[in-house]
C-alpha cells in the first residue's frame, strides 16, 4: 500500500495536460527527424562525428590489442620477475596476489623479463624495449636539433629562391618507401660504421638511429618552418624596434612564439620512429640483446619492437602464446606512444603557461 500511495501522489503533482496530451503526429515527427539530420549534417554535426569515430576507433583497436593479449598475460602470471621485485621495493608482504594466471603480476613479467626467446617460451620483452628506445633516443637526438635549426635557416635567414627548391626536396623524403632507407643503409651505413669503429658487424642501434633520424628530418623541418612562419610580423618588429638583434629575436622571440608547433612536429616525430618498421629491421641487426648502460649501446645489435613483430608474426601459428606475445608487444608499444603524447603535451601547456598563451 505504500508504494501505491507514493505512485498515487507522484501523478497527483503531474501538470493536468501531461496525461491528456495527445501523441506527437507524423508532421511533428518529421520535423523533428528533419531537424535532426540538418543539424548531423552540418559543419559542427559532421566534424563532431569525425572525432568520435577515431576516438571509438582507437578504442576498439586498444580492445583487440587486450584480448589478443590476454593468453600471454595468464600465461606469465607468475611470480618469477615479479617477487623479486616486489621484495626489492619493500613490497614483499603482499606476494600473495601472485596467484597463478593473474593478469597484473603477467604484465610485469611479461615487461620486466630479460630474455626473449619464443623458442624456449621465454617472452620478457625488456630486451625489445630497451632496443627500441635506444634506437628512438639515438635519432631524437640527432633529427631534433638539426631539424630546428634548419626549420630556422629557412624560415628566418634563406633567400626566398633557395628555399623554395631546398623545402620540396626536404618534403619528397618524407614520401621516400621505408624499405629504401634500409636498403640504402644495409648497402651503404652498415659497412661504413663496421669499418671506422672497427665492430665485427655494422647492424647496431646507431645505424638504426642514423636512418630513422634521417626518416624523421622532414617532419621536424617542415612543420617546425611553417609554425615559425606563422607567428605574426608585429613580433618581429617590435622586437627589433626595441633594439634586439635578428639571433635574439629569433631566440628570445619567435620560438617561444611557435613552441606548440614545434613541440607538435617532435611529437609526430617520435611517433613516426616507434612506429618504424622495415629500415630497423634491415639495420638494427635483430638481436634481442640488453644494450649496456654505456655510450657502448649504440655499438650493440638490438632488435625493437617492431622489428620483433615484423620478423616473427609471419612465422608464427595463429592462436599460439608466441601469437598472443607478438600482440602483448603491440600492446606495450601502444602504451609506450601514448605515455610519449601525455609527456609532451604535458611540455607543451608549461611552455604556453610560461610565456603566457596559457587559455
Amino acid at each position: 500500500m505504500d508504494l501505491i500511495g507514493r505512485l498515487r501522489k507522484v501523478f497527483r503533482n503531474l501538470p493536468v495536460d501531461v496525461l491528456t496530451r495527445p501523441a506527437p503526429s507524423v508532421d511533428v515527427l518529421q520535423l523533428r527527424g528533419k531537424e535532426y539530420l540538418r543539424r548531423f549534417f552540418s559543419p559542427e554535426g559532421f566534424t563532431g562525428v569525425c572525432a568520435l569515430s577515431s576516438f571509438i576507433i582507437t578504442i576498439l583497436i586498444l580492445f583487440f590489442l587486450i584480448q589478443q593479449s590476454l593468453p600471454i598475460l595468464q600465461e606469465m602470471g607468475y611470480g618469477q620477475y615479479a617477487l623479486p621485485l616486489l621484495s626489492g621495493l619493500g613490497y614483499g608482504d603482499y606476494a600473495w596476489i601472485l596467484n597463478n594466471g593473474n593478469i597484473v603480476t603477467g604484465l610485469i613479467n611479461f615487461v620486466t623479463g630479460s630474455t626473449w626467446y619464443p623458442k624456449y617460451l621465454s617472452f620478457g620483452i625488456l630486451p625489445l624495449i630497451a632496443g627500441t628506445l635506444v634506437v628512438v633516443g639515438g635519432a631524437m637526438l640527432i633529427a631534433v636539433p638539426i631539424g630546428i635549426f634548419s626549420a630556422i635557416h629557412l624560415s628566418e635567414y634563406c633567400p626566398l629562391k633557395i628555399k623554395n627548391i631546398i623545402k620540396p626536396i626536404i618534403e619528397l623524403l618524407a614520401g621516400i618507401p621505408s624499405v629504401v632507407y634500409g636498403f640504402v643503409g644495409l648497402i651503404f651505413l652498415v659497412p661504413w660504421l663496421a669499418g671506422v669503429f672497427s665492430l665485427r658487424s655494422g647492424q647496431t642501434a646507431l645505424a638504426g638511429s642514423i636512418i630513422l633520424s634521417i626518416m624523421i628530418l622532414p617532419t621536424i623541418v617542415t612543420i617546425s618552418e611553417d609554425a615559425i612562419s606563422a607567428v605574426p610580423k608585429e613580433y618581429k618588429e617590435a622586437s627589433l624596434a626595441l633594439g634586439a638583434t635578428h639571433f635574439q629575436t629569433v631566440w628570445k622571440v619567435l620560438l617561444p612564439a611557435a613552441i606548440s608547433g614545434i613541440t607538435a612536429s617532435i611529437i609526430l616525430a617520435v611517433g613516426r620512429a616507434l612506429g618504424e618498421t622495415m629500415a630497423v629491421l634491415m639495420v638494427c641487426g635483430g638481436v634481442a640483446n640488453m644494450p649496456p648502460l654505456s655510450l657502448q649501446m649504440f655499438f650493440t645489435s638490438v632488435k625493437p619492437m617492431t622489428a620483433a613483430i615484423a620478423a616473427e608474426m609471419g612465422e608464427t601459428a595463429v592462436g599460439s602464446v608466441h601469437y598472443s606475445a607478438l600482440f602483448g608487444v603491440g600492446l606495450v608499444l601502444f602504451g609506450i606512444t601514448y605515455l610519449v603524447n601525455f609527456i609532451a603535451d604535458l611540455i607543451n601547456s608549461r611552455f604556453k603557461k610560461k610565456f603566457g598563451r596559457a587559455r
